[in-house]
């Protein structure tokens, strides 16, 4: 949830990273050359995450420490999020407070469900289990944006819900985690609302009032975020993944098949709670991606603060597979949005004269 200038049809230069790869301004269409910097940002930026964690796994000696860091890093994705946003984003969800509305609820009945639901199913061991879960109780990543305008759907309903269910993080995310992870391991909930306070939503206010304030300046340097918050969470991963290289080998299977089924289900759920509320096909589209698309980022961080860096490793994974996975789903859904495009301009088939 973009490395072109802001415009109402061209992703907005943003935040990339396993929950920031772009973001996407007010409008459905499209540009030529925001399309290839929007292609580029979620092609990129998984290869990136994938060597930082491979570096994590082989020398993880090299990275020792760096878990004290984490929260940092995060400040600075958030950061870097806050600077791509301006007041319309906000606007857009007076416009729409019902769809907004239903994709928070979704959002956060969904995937949270689901990751306790996996859990279960695989009988995964309590750490991987509360990692899950956590997941599933993060805000919507900003990734969601971007892959959003790659499958024209509303980007505008996916920036709002993507914002708002970033702000009400602090509300939602702690007691949810408390509730869900709970049985698995003990979960400080009161603290962990201070840290999505200092790591998210400070970082994001600070970013959006530095736009405010020095907006001409700060549009200079908007082509540097999405690599500059890459780069972080790209470090985010291979501190997770150095913090529990041990661990990794024996769990990697049932850790990438968690995160496939609870990123695949939420897609579909997603999309399959737009078409429920009958939304339309556009937002049912950005649905898919506001439900699915997690801030992995900020499971990571706060999965190694409050519980370990093996329960930070299903966030990791799933900030490189999400990115995958969204990328194939965008591309499929662009692919018959284009079809009724065309069958719509063509018309009825007409019978042939005699």
């Amino acid at each position: 949830m973009h490395k072109e200038p802001v415009t109402p049809h061209t992703p907005r230069p943003g935040a990339s990273g396993t929950d920031t790869a772009a973001t996407g301004s007010s409008g459905t269409g499209s540009s030529a050359s925001g399309d290839r910097a929007a292609r580029l940002a979620v092609s990129v930026f998984p290869v990136l995450v994938l060597v930082a964690g491979v570096a994590g796994l082989v020398t993880p000696d090299t990275f020792a420490g760096w878990t004290q860091a984490v929260p940092y890093l995060l400040g600075i994705v958030m950061f870097c999020m806050g600077l791509t946003m301006t007041p319309l984003d906000f606007k857009g969800v007076a416009k729409r407070p019902w769809a907004v509305a239903i994709g928070l609820v979704a959002h956060y009945v969904i995937m949270p469900g689901l990751g306790w639901a996996i859990a279960h199913l695989l009988d995964l061991p309590p750490q991987l289990a509360a990692g899950v879960i956590l997941v599933g109780c993060a805000p919507s990543g900003t990734a969601s944006n971007v892959v959003t305008f790659l499958a024209r759907g509303d980007v505008a309903l996916s920036v709002s819900v993507a914002t708002v269910s970033t702000v009400l993080a602090p509300l939602i995310t702690p007691p949810l985690t408390l509730l869900l992870a709970g049985a698995y391991l003990p979960v400080d909930a009161g603290s962990m609302v201070a840290d999505i306070l200092k790591t998210v939503l400070l970082p994001v206010i600070g970013g959006l009032v530095v736009r405010l304030v020095a907006g001409a300046y700060v549009d200079r340097i908007l082509g540097a975020m999405p690599w500059l918050s890459s780069v972080a969470v790209a470090a985010i991963v291979c501190a997770v993944v150095s913090g529990s290289a041990g661990a990794i080998k024996s769990a990697a299977v049932s850790v990438l098949v968690a995160v496939v089924l609870h990123n695949g289900l939420g897609l579909a759920l997603g999309y399959g709670a737009g078409k429920l509320t009958r939304l339309g096909k556009p937002a049912s589209r950005a649905m898919a991606f506001e439900v699915g698309m997690q801030n992995s980022g900020l499971a990571a961080s706060l999965a190694a603060a409050h519980f370990s860096p093996l329960a930070a490793l299903p966030a990791a994974v799933f900030s490189v597979w999400h990115n995958i996975s969204g990328a194939l789903v965008a591309a499929w859904m662009s692919h018959g949005a284009r079809r009724e495009e065309r069958e719509a301009v063509a018309g009825p088939a007409t019978a042939p004269s005699l």
